[in-house]
């Protein structure tokens, strides 16, 4: 792969004129590398994060609820009495989305690998979630297979995920509920890759606001460049 031109940098990030020149003074090598240190960096700790015990279920900016449109049976099945049932279907699809997401970072790693110039400006320039657009598009197709059936074996385990898929069906043919959420493997597998992809692009922000926090040195040098 040809490495990304350093002048190339200079441009797609608007630098002001008076730290052009830091960044100019790097090496075609340094600005392609650097970048592949940060995304690879940043997809780990992701990875890390959410395939931890509670990585989804404890960050309420992951954790897999029930569809917006089941939200009323289960405040029924709590009025009955039933609540606990509910809280363990609950678990059960955020802990399954744990153990599918540790299995992602071989799939991540091989997209950073396989970047092209073409990829690296559509990054430089696409804005903040520019690195989630980037991973989402390389990789999804891959993940969802392998998460599938990760997913699948972790809720077959729970009662009422057995049952998931009757309900779910008759209120989507209502409009209650998304075609697309109306089966309990593919609805926890898909909230499982947004989460992932959103601590991804979380984890790409907090590189570019410090970059002394990166692991690589040459992610140091490019995005300390960017300062």
């Amino acid at each position: 792969m040809r490495a990304l031109p350093s002048l190339l940098l200079v441009t797609l990030f608007a630098i002001p004129f008076a730290f052009a020149a830091s960044l100019a003074d790097l090496t075609d090598k340094e600005a392609g590398g650097g970048l592949k240190e940060a995304l690879t960096q940043g997809a780990s700790v992701a990875v890390a994060k959410l395939g931890a015990a509670d990585g989804f279920l404890g960050n309420p900016k992951v954790k897999i609820p029930l569809p917006d449109g089941l939200r009323q049976g289960e405040k029924l099945m709590r009025t009955m009495g039933m609540g606990k049932q509910a809280d363990e279907l609950v678990v059960a699809m955020n802990r399954a989305a744990e153990s599918a997401v540790s299995q992602a970072k071989p799939v991540l790693v091989d997209a950073v690998k396989k970047m092209t110039v073409q990829d690296a400006k559509q990054i430089l320039t696409g804005g903040d979630d520019s690195v989630t657009q980037y991973f989402r598009r390389t990789t999804s197709a891959e993940l969802e297979q392998k998460f599938r059936p990760i997913v699948a074996q972790a809720t077959s385990k729970v009662q009422l995920a057995q049952k998931y898929d009757q309900f779910a069906g008759k209120a989507s043919s209502f409009g209650l509920v998304k075609k697309e959420d109306a089966n309990l493997d593919s609805y926890v597998t898909r909230k499982a890759l947004d989460g992932l992809y959103l601590m991804i692009g979380e984890e790409e922000r907090a590189i570019r606001k410090d970059p002394l926090g990166a692991t690589g040195s040459l992610a140091k040098k490019v995005f300390g460049a960017l300062q």
